[in-house]
């Protein structure tokens, strides 16, 4: 049931989820704008993510995100890339989203990192699926244009989130459904994803 309570906090909500949903795909970036937004004034970060801000901290996301961004356009680099970042990605979306209330609540914090740690396993796991099965095609064409895809669509899912937040959780609930729809393909390239790490961690017989 849909409060008055919860539509105050609709705001923060889709932050919350925009920052655990962007950081599943590209979360240096995530890093990056957030702090360059609050340190431009062009927001107000909660101040658990004013540290975000911070030269010494925007210029390690800053670098981060260009070697993200590299990586992310060389087939099998970057389903390695995704492989690693497993162990990044999710941890990092779940301690965003609970930042963003953690100063008020700790009882909402914790949910809050619950929630944005699902959300960011959803998009991180549906990338790199998706990008493992693509990577099977010989041309690179197709890879590019999924990256450069995911590219725009952080920043523009940020934007939406503050500029229409209400809107922006409807995507996302869509985007959760059309993840369950493709969910035996998602599983597919996970299970290419695997069988790639695995072959890349076996001894080389001599």
């Amino acid at each position: 049931m849909i409060t008055p309570e919860i539509l105050h906090h609709v705001p923060e909500i889709a932050l919350a989820a925009a920052l655990a949903w962007g950081s599943g795909l590209r979360l240096y970036l995530v890093l990056f704008m957030a702090g360059l937004a609050g340190y431009a004034g062009w927001i107000v970060l909660p101040e658990q993510l004013t540290l975000l801000t911070h030269p010494v901290v925007l210029g390690a996301s800053a670098l981060m995100a260009l070697l993200e961004f590299g990586a992310d356009k060389l087939p099998w680099l970057d389903s390695l890339w995704d492989a690693v970042h497993t162990f990044i990605r999710i941890p990092a979306g779940a301690g965003l989203a609970a930042a963003v209330f953690g100063a008020s609540d700790a009882h909402i914090g914790a949910a809050a990192a619950v929630l944005g740690g699902g959300i960011a396993a959803g998009a991180h796991f549906t990338k790199a699926g998706g990008r493992a099965l693509i990577n099977t095609s010989p041309e690179p064409l197709s890879n590019w244009l999924a990256s450069l895809t995911e590219d725009l669509l952080v920043p523009s899912g940020l934007w939406l989130a503050l500029a229409h937040p209400a809107l922006f959780l409807v995507l996302l609930a869509i985007f959760a459904l059309t993840v369950v729809v493709l969910l035996r393909a998602i599983l597919r390239g996970l299970a290419l994803l695997t069988g790639l790490v695995l072959a890349r961690m076996r001894p080389r017989a001599r």
